[in-house]
């Protein structure tokens, strides 16, 4: 293939990219994470509290895990048509939150909210995985995450001041709608059930200290971006912590260069100085309200939520094969689920308690993570080395072979 051929190639690719980074951003950036910046607005309002607020955002880390799960289990199901069906019943449960009732109600709407994430975040990484390897697609796509978390935080900071609650989830169903346009033309294929037998076994110590890893991080940073608004905001002020809501999301723009990072480094090691970073974000939030700590602990963990995510499927993949990506999300996603439940006992005098949590979590992951550097073995098994015999040796054999026949 010629030059001009393979950049014609990597051209062709960037519309899908940029397509499925509207996607993501949409899914992930906004549809599951336009709550951290506006659920302080639902308290301040009293049309919630903080222990609601955590209920709330488990029943939508649970809608998430049951959709990711379900396609797992069937991929068959995604489809075209069931990309566009969830992509209306997000907009659609972002606009009804607007209308006041008891608490099952947004907890209700949050959780069709999970799932309709996880559909359209599945379709938009399947059409990434087609393209390749073609330029920067894969990087240009999940830095659309990034980009989704840093508009709900410009929309909180613009609007909050001006509009109650209600508007900002309207704001919020109508930029959902706005990103998920593009994506509506991504070529979406169902996948077929995998009969065929893992090629390496997960029973190694690598292996389960890796899962053990990646689920606890599920809890450690839904902790940090569930409250990380709420608690700067509680501290200073609502402006304060929605700007720090859009410092995230820019740190989390560019999180593909953990990937780069990993071409010079063992991955496993990356993975751990990932963590160690995240472990930093949540200990700030606990030692100081300075806006100095705020900063520096929402840079932290935007830079590297997705990092860890990349870097954790990658060396799951080294030590088992393919088919890990879809443990290691289940371990990732029930993490997620578990982390507001765990700190929402603790929440009422404060959100310090919930980041001490965090961060013992994170350091559990971190030193799990550490293990998967010294257990984990080479993917492929070193070659057998063969000692060929001297080129006369070789000479004689045949000869000999030959006058005896």
């Amino acid at each position: 293939m010629t030059d001009t051929a393979v950049t014609s190639t990597g051209r062709s690719a960037i519309a899908p990219a940029l397509a499925a980074g509207a996607g993501l951003a949409a899914a992930v950036g906004v549809g599951r994470f336009a709550y951290t910046p506006l659920m302080p607005a639902m308290v301040d309002a009293h049309r919630i509290s903080a222990h609601d607020g955590a209920l709330i955002a488990a029943a939508n880390y649970a809608g998430y895990l049951v959709g990711a799960v379900l396609l797992a289990r069937r991929p068959d199901l995604n489809s075209r048509v069931s990309f566009r069906l969830a992509a209306v019943t997000l907009v659609m449960s972002q606009a009804l939150l607007a209308i006041p009732g008891p608490v099952v109600f947004p907890a209700v709407l949050r959780l069709i909210a999970g799932v309709a994430s996880a559909v359209i975040f599945v379709g938009c990484a399947g059409a990434i995985a087609r393209l390749g390897g073609h330029g920067h697609a894969a990087g240009i796509a999940f830095g659309g995450v990034g980009f989704g978390i840093a508009l709900t935080g410009l929309l909180a900071l613009a609007a909050r001041p001006v509009l109650p609650w209600q508007s900002l989830w309207f704001g919020a169903a109508v930029l959902t709608a706005l990103l998920l346009l593009p994506a509506l033309r991504l070529d979406i294929h169902s996948g077929s059930r995998s009969t065929e037998i893992a090629g390496r076994r997960r029973s190694t110590p690598a292996w389960r200290a890796l899962l053990v890893a990646y689920s606890l991080e599920g809890v450690g940073y839904i902790v940090i971006g569930t409250f990380l608004v709420a608690a700067v905001s509680a501290h200073s002020s609502p402006t304060v912590g929605a700007a720090m809501w859009v410092i995230a999301g820019a740190a989390a723009a560019p999180a593909v260069w953990w990937g780069m990072a990993a071409r010079h480094w063992k991955p496993a090691a990356v993975l751990v100085a990932a963590l160690l970073a995240q472990c930093v974000s949540a200990a700030l939030l606990t030692l100081s309200t300075a806006l100095w700590s705020a900063i520096i602990s929402a840079a932290l963990f935007g830079g590297t939520f997705m990092g860890i995510t990349m870097l954790a499927i990658r060396v799951g993949i080294e030590l088992s094969d393919h088919r890990a990506a879809a443990t290691l999300t289940a371990g990732y996603g029930s993490g997620q689920l578990l982390g507001p439940l765990v700190v929402a006992p603790v929440i009422s005098d404060g959100y310090a308690p919930a980041f001490v949590i965090a961060t013992a979590v994170l350091i559990t992951a971190t030193a799990a993570a550490a293990i998967v550097v010294r257990k984990s073995e080479p993917s492929v098994p070193p070659t057998p080395v063969t000692i060929d015999p001297p080129r006369d040796l070789r000479r004689s054999t045949n000869r000999r072979s030959s006058l005896e026949s």
